[in-house]
């Protein structure tokens, strides 16, 4: 049995400690909102926060995972209120939504290491996010949205 803290809570699993977190994450507790995109951490849909930091869990091992502290996109904020995800939903950035739990995550550790981030830092930090609908435009727009929203609000959360 392994026990993985995800987004603050414990969870003890039945799992290889081989096992990709992706399918630990999914199958084994349940949390659906990270997405399986390529595999082989080359599209970001399965982006998720370990110790802070993104991390591709479709080729992170559970082993990697044991007693660091997993963010999910279910646990970026506990009313769907970060400032991403209103900024996602104000500039109307979603198609059809499938990669955005991996944007998502990924945004947010560019604001928290760049609070005021320029067109070329976010499009270098987001460029291993594939978005199959191409709202590229309308990601970046919603970052400096949201920039300014936890500029506002007194900093990143």
């Amino acid at each position: 049995m392994i026990t993985l803290k995800i987004n603050q809570q414990p969870h003890t699993i039945d799992a290889d400690p081989e096992m990709p977190l992706l399918w630990a994450i999914r199958d084994l507790v349940g949390l659906t909102g990270t997405k399986f995109g390529c595999g082989v951490a080359q599209c970001g849909a399965c982006v998720v926060h370990l110790n802070g930091e993104a991390v591709r869990s479709c080729v992170t091992k559970v082993k990697r995972a044991v007693g660091q502290e997993i963010t999910t996109i279910e646990g970026l904020s506990a009313n769907n209120d970060h400032p991403l995800q209103r900024a996602w939903n104000e500039a109307d950035v979603p198609q059809c939504g499938y990669c955005h739990s991996g944007q998502l995550m990924s945004a947010a550790v560019l604001l928290k290491e760049k609070p005021n981030p320029t067109d070329q830092e976010i499009d270098d930090a987001m460029a291993g996010n594939i978005c199959r609908c191409g709202t590229y435009l309308r990601i970046r727009k919603a970052i400096h949205l949201a920039a300014e929203m936890q500029k506002k609000e007194g900093g990143v959360r």
